[in-house]
């Protein structure tokens, strides 16, 4: 890798198929409170999960490009329906490393009891070549009780989370799974982290959620580190968050994060 001398100063770029993604930036952003970030929310393409999979790796190259010109030294694909769609042709295409999320269907699958394991995640993500690689390699003995949460990101999107819609479709989603005895549900799409308040309210507080924020900003930490690519300086990150639809729900969403500037651009 060519880097700069100053490389270790650019931001951590990010980019979600629009709002949700933020819940694994502000994850990033407390574990590595001295790193600038550009965040890239797509929302006007959102949701990725009933795409093709050629338009979302069209996509995905189109925002990475946008990032790389802004100065992303690591990107951050915030999107589960992303990454397992489009990760390795990126790493595979450009010269900076990139972190992915997936849903975290090997801890669940490891520590149920009852062998039965929820799953929430977009039509994108349940039929992508690794997500069905990773439940056969980690849960091949368990139950895994898989759900399209259709309907929902759109929701979020339009900051209509304490809806009755909303509420209206998780019981849809989730009573089923309860019946069937989960202990365990998987969050298969980083907008899902900012319905948990609601989702308890379904199941209660003997199924355990997981998602993929606190792993994610581990691991960009790690990499960041091997690549000496972590920024010295001693002081609070900038962040920058774009995005091509209305910023409203997303200002709604970071508005306890200091040093940030939110603007609307067509992309």
């Amino acid at each position: 890798m060519h880097l700069l001398k100053n490389f270790k100063e650019n931001p951590i770029g990010f980019f979600d198929s629009g709002v949700g993604g933020t819940s694994i930036w502000k994850e990033v952003i407390n574990r590595l409170p001295f790193e600038d970030t550009i965040y890239l929310a797509d929302s006007r393409n959102a949701p990725y999960g009933n795409k093709n999979k050629q338009e979302i790796i069209d996509i995905c190259v189109k925002n990475t490009e946008i990032l790389i010109k802004n100065g992303a030294k690591i990107i951050v694909v915030a999107c589960n329906t992303a990454t397992t769609n489009a990760i390795d042709i990126l790493r595979n295409t450009y010269d900076i490393p990139f972190i992915g999320i997936e849903p975290a269907i090997k801890p669940a699958a490891l520590a149920t009891q009852t062998k039965a394991v929820g799953i929430l995640a977009t039509k994108g993500t349940l039929s992508s070549e690794l997500f069905h690689k990773t439940t056969h390699q980690f849960a091949s003995n368990i139950n895994i009780i898989e759900q399209e949460g259709t309907g929902l990101v759109p929701l979020i999107e339009n900051n209509m989370i304490d809806s009755y819609k909303m509420e209206t479709l998780l019981k849809r989603y989730l009573k089923p799974m309860t019946h069937r005895r989960i202990d365990y549900l998987v969050l298969g799409c980083s907008h899902y982290p900012y319905l948990i308040p609601k989702i308890k309210e379904i199941i209660g507080d003997d199924v355990v959620i997981i998602d993929s924020g606190f792993a994610v900003a581990k691991q960009t930490e790690k990499i960041l580190s091997e690549y000496n690519l972590l920024n010295n300086k001693n002081e609070s990150g900038k962040h920058y968050l774009m995005s091509n639809s209305n910023i409203e729900t997303l200002k709604n969403l970071v508005i306890d994060v200091k040093n940030k500037t939110i603007e609307q651009h067509y992309f």
